[in-house]
């Protein structure tokens, strides 16, 4: 799974991630819910001090992201339990923690210019973007295909 977060990520060491946690989710709105009731369960158990609303933020948009724009309308009859449509990770080292959305589809997320900052949809990216410290994506390649979009969050330090 880090293999292809590697792509515009600072460099990171596998052996040193400390806790990780993952969840396979529906094709469904329901799904969102899911995705934020299992961030805030595993988040609770790890220590991400003030960010914890910025994480459970961009999970929300995310997987709402790849609920809107990577499942096509077949999608479904093609899920199982080994390869739902859409599985968050999260995964954390000392001073990081990576949020990342797997969704069958191979189109480049896009992030849209909007002028109507009060519209109920079309910020997703805008909101990642401004909350994460970083973001991108990358296609994934193997049986699974697809794309990961992933966002990381740096963690302050106790001593910071």
């Amino acid at each position: 799974m880090l293999e292809p977060l590697r792509q515009g990520l600072p460099p990171l060491d596998p052996a040193a991630v400390s806790n990780a946690a993952s969840c396979a989710l529906p094709a469904g709105l329901e799904a969102v819910r899911e995705a934020r009731q299992f961030a805030r369960r595993t988040l609770g158990q790890w220590d991400v001090g003030d960010r914890f609303d910025d994480i459970c933020l961009v999970v929300s948009e995310l997987v709402t992201n790849a609920l809107r724009h990577g499942l096509s309308p077949d999608a479904a009859p093609c899920m199982t339990d080994e390869h739902p449509a859409v599985r968050l990770h999260l995964m954390r080292w000392t001073e990081r923690l990576v949020c990342a959305v797997r969704d069958p589809s191979r189109d480049s997320p896009v992030a849209r210019e909007t002028e109507d900052f009060s519209a109920e949809s079309g910020r997703g990216l805008f909101l990642v973007d401004s909350f994460a410290d970083s973001w991108g994506w990358h296609p994934l390649s193997g049986s699974l295909g697809g794309k990961v979009v992933w966002a990381l969050f740096r963690l302050h330090t106790p001593t910071e």
